[in-house]
Order: structure tokens, then C-alpha cells, then sequence
């Protein structure tokens, strides 16, 4: 994390997958008309990118697509976990993870989520609580988009994936809709 909102970086995915998602939902054509609003080049980035541009990016599919924006920045969001689940987590653990039972799993997953942090909080500061009542919070949350459907579908695909299909995120406080922080909380499906 830096110190700045202006320095701040995040990983590259959140421009890549949502290039993706608005290509395969709406053509190249739109996707560059939503990607020239947002000032930002359409471009695969070749390490981490300014938060800003994110930010930028997410706030001109809203205003482009008022309608289904909440969609687009979830498959974005499904995208980004499969990315990070196929390249970042490496091979033992992701062995690991699935032969432990769900709330073990989870508790090493929120560890790890909350260490790698900096890579889809920018600026902001992540914070997680544990057992009874597991939960993380981006305060504030930089990429902040009411009811923040890309970061729900990142995290959901990796503890779903990774700690079990009982495992499900809910994205219970808004940076966007004016709580202080953006909290994610993590409960299990009863079999």
C-alpha cells in the first residue's frame, strides 16, 4: 500500500477482467467508448496499475451502463478470482486448503487474503475479524461502487473455490453508500 491515493496501485486484473467482460457482453466497439470515458487506455498493463485508473474505469461502466453495471463488475469480478486462483495461489496450497474442512480452510484463506491485500486495496487499509463472526473490511475502499459487486465476486469465487461451496460472501457496509469501510462477511451454508 502507499501512501497516496494518487500513487496507490492495484493489481492489473481489475482493468484486464473488466475489459473482458465488457467485451464479451457488449463488443470492442463499446468497450472502447467506456474505456475513452474513463480516460484510461485499453491496453493489457504489464504489472500494477494507478488505482485511479480503476476507479475511473468502474465509475465510467456505471455511468455507461446503468442498468446492468452491477453484472458487468461481478463477471469481472469471477474473472479476476480465476485468474488468481490458476496464477497466485500456488499449487500446495491450493492442495492444502481443499482438504481441509470449510472453517479451517477459510480462516488460512482470510490470512492470506488480508497479507496480499494491497493488490485490490490501493490506499486503503484492509482489516479482517475472526471466529464466531469472520468477516473483512477495506477502510475506505478505494474501488468502492455501491453494493460492491466486483470485489463480493473476487472473494466469493476464492473461498467458494478454495474453502468450500458452503462458504458465501455478503457484502454487508458500503464505503459508497456511506459507511466508513467496505465489510465482506463470511458465513457457511448449512449442508
Amino acid at each position: 500500500m502507499l501512501d497516496t491515493a494518487a500513487e496507490a496501485r492495484v493489481g492489473p486484473n481489475a482493468l484486464i477482467q473488466m475489459d473482458r467482460a465488457l467485451t464479451a457482453r457488449l463488443g470492442d466497439r463499446a468497450a472502447d467508448r467506456i474505456f475513452a470515458a474513463a480516460g484510461v487506455a485499453r491496453e493489457v498493463p504489464g504489472g500494477m496499475v494507478p488505482q485511479a485508473q480503476v476507479r475511473a474505469l468502474f465509475d465510467a461502466v456505471a455511468a455507461a451502463r446503468p442498468d446492468d453495471w452491477p453484472e458487468i463488475a461481478a463477471e469481472a469480478g469471477r474473472a479476476t478470482g480465476d485468474y488468481i486462483l490458476a496464477h497466485r495461489i500456488p499449487a500446495p496450497a491450493r492442495a492444502l486448503l481443499g482438504v481441509l474442512p470449510a472453517g479451517p480452510a477459510a480462516r488460512l484463506l482470510l490470512g492470506a487474503v488480508a497479507r496480499h491485500a494491497w493488490t485490490f486495496a490501493g490506499s486503503g487499509t484492509c482489516r479482517t475479524a475472526s471466529w464466531p463472526h469472520p468477516s473483512l473490511t477495506l477502510a475506505p475502499n478505494p474501488l468502492a461502487m455501491p453494493g460492491c459487486p466486483w470485489h463480493t465476486a473476487v472473494f466469493a469465487r476464492l473461498f467458494g473455490r478454495l474453502a468450500g461451496p458452503r462458504v458465501r460472501i455478503t457484502h454487508t457496509a458500503c464505503c459508497a453508500l456511506g459507511a466508513a469501510g467496505c465489510t465482506f462477511d463470511i458465513t457457511f451454508e448449512a449442508p
